[in-house]
């Protein structure tokens, strides 16, 4: 699925004014700001129908359960400036397009907007991609709050968080080919917190979503790969594989698998379990990743069970064929569940 390209002249009137952002034949108010990143900015946005008008609820490809009875969404602009970034726009939009599970968050709708009077070889862009919105932040937002209060998530909560995540990427893991995310960390897990239910988690930012495997059989192909994960994977969250890859070598979804195992254990502490070298005097991340070296913090009391220290280990095998697949952690983490919901 190709991008959409919108060439209203009522876009650029709006944006010049600071208002309204057209994608497609639905308006959108701008509301606030909520966060930025590289050439990336999150909006909080509010549709404009006309009256008599359905809006953003008549397309059918879009789900009715997304659809929010405020109006209210979440859009993400991106500054295109050159052609490669154009390229990596329209993959993340393709592939967002391929997922649908509620563990995952769907792209409502996008456009890429050619700029008028753009100058040189390369033409600029903007592309504006729209999603639901979860106001209460992601799971690195909760963390730090958590941490300055020195509060914990319970056992249970700890564990339904992390079930949810296993879920949505068995959904990705289980597409032929199967697609690994590479770059699953708090900060890409958005959290909405129910009343007297388990908080609902959510998998967010396909932008490095690619087909899971590669068959690296040359030093070139293997340094290829390294630098690609350099600028796609999170460091403290990165497979040993991808920081040091062979030049023989059979890379497989189980890439996340080491992701989730640092994400679990960031559920549980507010951190990967290997940030502790960076502020190390000496201190090597990539050796303390390539060694597995887990240091477990004091936690809250009582103490986390000592089977979930076991179950991160499990997923924190250094040698990637032997770390479990997203179907084996599924069963373990469902008998915990039951272990610890009695």
């Amino acid at each position: 699925m190709g991008c959409s390209f919108s060439g209203l002249n009522a876009f650029y009137d709006a944006v010049n004014g600071g208002g309204d952002v057209w994608i497609n034949e639905n308006r959108f108010r701008i509301v606030r700001q909520l966060g930025e990143g590289g050439f990336a900015y999150v909006f909080l946005v509010k549709e404009v129908v006309a009256d008599g008008a359905a809006g953003l609820a008549r397309k059918k490809s879009v789900d009715p359960s997304h659809i929010s009875d405020h109006g209210t969404y979440a859009m993400k602009k991106v500054i295109i400036q050159t052609e490669e970034q154009l390229e990596l726009v329209k993959q993340e939009i393709r592939v967002s397009s391929l997922f649908k599970h509620p563990n995952l968050l769907p792209l409502l709708d996008h456009a890429v907007i050619p700029l008028k009077g753009t100058q040189g070889g390369s033409r600029k862009h903007e592309a504006y991609l729209l999603f639901p919105v979860h106001l209460d932040g992601t799971l690195l937002d909760i963390a730090k709050v958590m941490q300055s209060k020195k509060e914990f998530f319970t056992t249970t909560t700890v564990l339904q968080i992390f079930r949810q995540l296993c879920a949505g990427l068995k959904h990705m893991h289980s597409f032929d080919p199967p697609y690994a995310h590479n770059d699953v960390k708090p900060g890409n897990v958005l959290i909405t917190h129910m009343k007297g239910q388990p908080p609902v988690a959510i998998l967010m930012d396909f932008g490095s979503a690619r087909p899971a495997r590669k068959e690296i059989r040359s030093r070139s192909e293997a340094l290829q790969l390294q630098d690609w994960a350099s600028e796609h994977c999170s460091a403290p969250f990165r497979a040993p594989e991808l920081w040091d890859c062979p030049s023989h070598a059979d890379i497989d979804e189980r890439t996340d698998i080491w992701s989730l195992g640092c994400t679990l254990y960031a559920i549980m502490y507010g951190a990967s379990p290997f940030e502790y070298a960076i502020g190390e005097s000496g201190g090597s991340l990539q050796l303390a990743v390539m060694n597995a070296q887990i240091k477990w913090p004091s936690g809250p009391d009582p103490p986390y069970p000592e089977t979930l220290h076991q179950f991160i280990v499990w997923m924190l095998q250094p040698q990637p064929a032997v770390r479990p697949k997203i179907d084996d952690i599924i069963v373990h983490v469902d008998k915990l569940i039951s272990k610890y919901s009695s």
